[in-house]
């Protein structure tokens, strides 16, 4: 299948955030990072603002999938741990500037935050009501650290090991399954 001219320019777009961040996000720039006209662009997205919130919402998708590509179904029909493995296990598979830097400009903002709020609503752990419920508190944690591990890989100039990355996952893994953050549990093994 032929990849649309809008979906073309919004990935383009988010190559021009990978190299020169949010502020590098003009007509111009986009339009020659795509391969198209200005007016191409104008036809897609009246405003920089609409072309913004556009790659909120792409970009977004883009993350919702790959957490339904590694649950293997979709949030509804996942369990709590299911979901909660899954964010994980993509928090420690793909960070990048981009969604980091589009994470952060959308803070200020409840319309830019909308399609960001609805993923992590969907797939993340929740802050635990109780602080004596173990295994809430487990699934809180291993989503801390997955949070933790996915901005360090967006900032980092030294990027982890995928086996790195696969050893932590497991370990999150490990942790939202059996919900325990106690120390002294060990890791989990090779």
């Amino acid at each position: 299948m032929r990849t649309s001219n809008r979906s073309k320019i919004l990935d383009a777009a988010i190559g021009v955030i990978q190299r020169d961040g949010v502020t590098g996000v003009t007509f111009d720039a986009v339009a020659a990072e795509a391969g198209v006209t200005r007016g191409g662009m104008m036809y897609h997205f009246r405003s920089r603002e609409a072309l913004i919130q556009a790659i909120h919402d792409h970009l977004a998708q883009q993350w919702e999938a790959s957490l339904l590509e590694s649950a293997g179904k979709p949030a509804q029909e996942a369990t709590p741990n299911e979901r909660h493995i899954a964010y994980a296990r993509t928090c420690a598979q793909s960070a990048t500037r981009a969604e980091l830097l589009f994470m952060l400009d959308a803070l200020g903002s409840p319309q830019l935050s909308n399609p960001w709020d609805g993923v992590m609503a969907r797939w993340a752990a929740p802050v635990p009501e109780a602080l004596d419920d173990a295994d809430a508190l487990a699934r809180f944690v291993a989503r801390l650290a997955a949070d933790g591990m996915w901005v360090y890989e967006a900032l980092s100039n030294e990027p982890l090991s995928a086996q790195l990355r696969e050893r932590v996952a497991r370990q999150l893994t490990h942790m939202i399954e059996t919900g325990s953050c106690a120390p002294g549990q060990g890791p989990v093994s090779e």
